[in-house]
């Protein structure tokens, strides 16, 4: 992993992640991509579900540093078959819902830096998906 990438992708993050707004900007891209992911989360706080969100995507940051694979495990395990029944084909609505959020929260935004955010968060994003 190119660590420039990785410094590029965490400086986003910071800027993006500042107010709720991007959070809830995203799952209503992510929600609207499919009427059965919107109706997973019918039931659920998503203000407890935006505060996940946020360490969860410094999670996949911090993977792509270096820190070991603990937490997204974790992740891959409850969000598996035997949890939360995440289907894997899911995972790529997710980071295209992500990247429009990006995009529309950070004035940096461009094509290069989507495709830093797409390389960096992958392994990790497979390293959960996989769990399914």
């Amino acid at each position: 992993m190119d660590s420039s990438e990785v410094e590029a992708v965490f400086q986003s993050y910071g800027r993006v992640c500042t107010g709720e707004q991007f959070f809830v900007d995203f799952y209503d891209y992510f929600m609207s991509s499919s009427q059965t992911i919107k109706d997973q989360f019918r039931d659920t706080d998503m203000k407890q579900q935006r505060h996940l969100l946020r360490n969860g995507i410094m999670q996949l940051i911090l993977y792509a540093r270096g820190m070991p694979d603990t937490k997204l495990k974790q992740l891959g395990q409850s969000h598996s078959r035997h949890g939360y029944n995440i289907s894997p084909e899911w995972y790529s609505l997710w980071l295209d819902a992500l990247m429009q959020a990006v995009s529309k929260h950070d004035p940096e935004y461009d094509a290069t830096l989507d495709a830093q955010w797409r390389r960096v968060l992958k392994p990790g994003i497979d390293l959960i998906r996989d769990a399914y």
